[in-house]
């Protein structure tokens, strides 16, 4: 069976690390971020790294880790950063090298998740709720060319996107429904 390469995209608070944790675990293989890759390499956090070097700079190590994730033999579900779609090059990155699945939330929706989180330099702002429906309105048709599949996840518990998931890459003929089966109740990897 060829490699499984499983991507997630979509808004930041839209869930792609906490459904990308509990899919992989669902389908026994290795989860990966590319943000907590990222501040492994770099030795901090990305915000730190946003406000000393730019968003460029951000951007270009986060298209060479993706490339370096997506290259590597084995299988993996990865969660991208919310803003991983914005360069060409990380789109064909991940549309020719995954399965991916675009977890799509509304501004509001995503703002509900988000108010209290501190940690997204982009919502660092005086209206958060703006500059989410800004964002979306921006990466949506992005993340929409990038993916495979599109699963609604404003409503959906975490359960029940896992289930969407695995549902939609059994009927695309990517998963062999015996070996969810054969993984439920495992350990994690």
């Amino acid at each position: 069976m060829q490699q499984l390469n499983i991507a997630l995209v979509g808004m930041p608070g839209g869930g792609k690390s906490t459904v990308g944790k509990q899919l992989a675990r669902q389908i026994g293989v290795p989860f990966v971020d590319s943000d907590h890759e990222i501040e492994q390499r770099i030795g901090g956090s990305i915000r730190q790294f946003f406000d000393r070097h730019g968003e460029d700079a951000f951007r270009d190590l986060e298209t060479e880790v993706i490339a370096e994730l997506i290259s590597r033999p084995g299988d993996r579900v990865l969660a991208t950063g919310g803003g991983a779609v914005l360069r060409e090059r990380n789109r064909e990155l991940l549309h020719g090298g995954a399965t991916v699945l675009y977890l799509r939330s509304t501004p509001e929706d995503l703002f509900r998740r988000l108010r209290h989180d501190t940690t997204r330099p982009l919502l660092q702002v005086r209206d958060p709720l703006a500059k989410l429906r800004e964002l979306h309105h921006q990466r949506d048709p992005l993340y929409r060319r990038c993916a495979h599949y599109v699963l609604e996840s404003a409503r959906p518990s975490v359960h029940a996107l896992v289930n969407m998931a695995l549902m939609q890459l059994e009927l695309a003929g990517l998963l062999d429904p015996a070996r969810v089966a054969a993984t439920v109740g495992a350990e994690p990897q």
